[in-house]
């Protein structure tokens, strides 16, 4: 008997369950080697889960909706269809259907199965062993469009082809085509230039809940308690600073119109500030501290849907001010989307998170799991000082909060970096931008 069983993927290395988001495939439909078959969600993205064997999915033993533990089997896939309900008939055995909610035993190498998250190969390229790598939601739209998804270079993680590679094929054939005499009939297939929409709809915000009812906490929201009781055990301490901002405001104002977000910029310029001090880009570890290659700097971003996810600007300190802005701008549709590979969530060595946005003058932020320091930054609000003439004036200022770890670093070291990162806000902000 030719049965395999497909598992539940580790997608990162703090998942311990998956929720199912979707089925792409349905009991008794063909599958290929290496064909998406089912959409998981792990602690901070919905990720494409491919199957090693060729066959048919016999029977579903995780339906959407439902969570697993990692390990456990979620699925059958039959080599023949005549083997479909044998699959179903040793589903409903008591051994295989514990393994949803106990840890999975051993299974012989003869029924063993795999699934793995879908990603391109490392070079960039969107062929897989030959194969095409798209999301579900591309393959579905170059169909309705009529694009041939073997001219499109991928322009998402690791070389795979997302839904927006497919609208601008399309947008820029439109483009390039004669006019033609009589205007054509609108077709119905065609679709406008929009950021991706989640796969499924996303839940009611927590405001709408009934009064008195009890709402379970999603996997985001899981994920973020977790993280929030691991800090705990960490002693940090915390160093508030003062810095004008007119200079970065109208910075802001002249580059606007490029695209540039000030998330982008304040990013770019703790970045910088953090090449002069690189103990506050450093982590603590067992052994003593880490000091990071790169500068890759997380910003806290709120879910709809509740919880938090922190997407990453790599390299943040050697990228222009407008490729980062353009990529910032990708991070948070594709996090919004639950399409953020993990990579690009938890490679952080530095983190922001700014409530200016809502209004608030300050606050505290707690530290991450795994960071040294994270940074909170309040409004700019223009506030009445003292000029160094010994008169008065109004200056655009906001407060800045850092949180570190004071096992690693002191008072005087997040001192000295603040009082950088304020030099170079207000007076040369314009270096941001070289």
């Amino acid at each position: 008997m030719s049965i395999h069983e497909v598992f539940m993927p580790a997608l990162s290395s703090t998942m311990t369950e998956g929720k199912i988001v979707s089925w792409v495939k349905s009991p008794g439909d063909k599958v290929e080697k290496g064909e998406t078959v089912v959409v998981v969600e792990s602690d901070k993205a919905d990720m494409d889960v491919e199957t090693f064997y060729e066959g048919f999915l016999a029977h579903i033993i995780v339906e959407a909706g439902e969570t697993a533990p990692v390990g456990s089997a979620i699925a059958f896939i039959a080599e023949t269809e005549a083997e479909i309900e044998q699959a179903k008939s040793l589903a409903n055995s008591s051994g295989v259907a514990a393994t949803t909610t106990a840890s999975p035993e051993p299974v012989p190498a003869s029924t063993a199965s795999a699934a793995t998250p879908a990603l391109a190969s490392q070079n960039g390229s969107n062929h897989k062993e030959g194969r095409l790598v798209a999301s579900p939601r591309a393959r579905k739209l170059a169909k309705e469009l009529k694009v041939d998804l073997t001219t499109l270079q991928g322009s998402g993680p690791h070389g795979r082809i997302v839904a927006e590679d497919v609208e601008a094929l399309s947008n820029k054939g439109k483009q390039s085509a004669p006019a033609p005499v009589a205007p054509p009939a609108p077709v119905p297939t065609s679709a406008p230039v929009a950021p991706p929409a989640p796969r499924t709809p996303a839940p009611a915000p927590v405001a709408a809940a009934v009064p008195g009812q009890i709402v379970p906490l999603t996997t985001f929201q899981n994920a973020v308690v977790r993280n929030m009781v691991a800090t705990i055990s960490v002693p940090v301490f915390r160093v508030g600073y003062t810095i004008t901002t007119d200079g970065l405001d109208k910075l802001y104002k002249q580059i606007k119109s490029k695209g540039v977000t000030m998330t982008a910029l304040l990013a770019k310029a703790v970045a910088v500030t953090l090449q002069k001090h690189p103990l506050l880009n450093a982590s603590y570890s067992d052994q003593g501290i880490v000091y990071h290659s790169d500068i890759n700097i997380s910003v806290a971003v709120a879910m709809d849907d509740g919880g938090l996810i922190t997407p990453v600007l790599q390299n943040a300190d050697a990228v222009d001010i407008y490729s980062l802005s353009r990529t910032w701008k990708s991070l948070v549709e594709r996090a919004r989307a639950k399409q953020l590979q993990p990579q690009e969530y938890n490679s952080g060595t530095f983190t922001l998170s700014n409530l200016g946005m809502f209004g608030v003058d300050k606050f505290d932020a707690i530290l991450p799991p795994g960071q040294g320091s994270i940074l909170a930054i309040g409004a700019s609000r223009p506030q009445v000082v003292a000029t160094p003439d010994g008169l008065f004036g109004v200056r655009q200022q906001m407060q800045v909060n850092i949180t570190s770890d004071h096992r690693i670093i002191y008072g005087a070291h997040a001192a000295a970096f603040l009082q950088d990162l304020a030099k170079l806000i207000e007076t040369n902000p314009q270096s941001l931008t070289l």
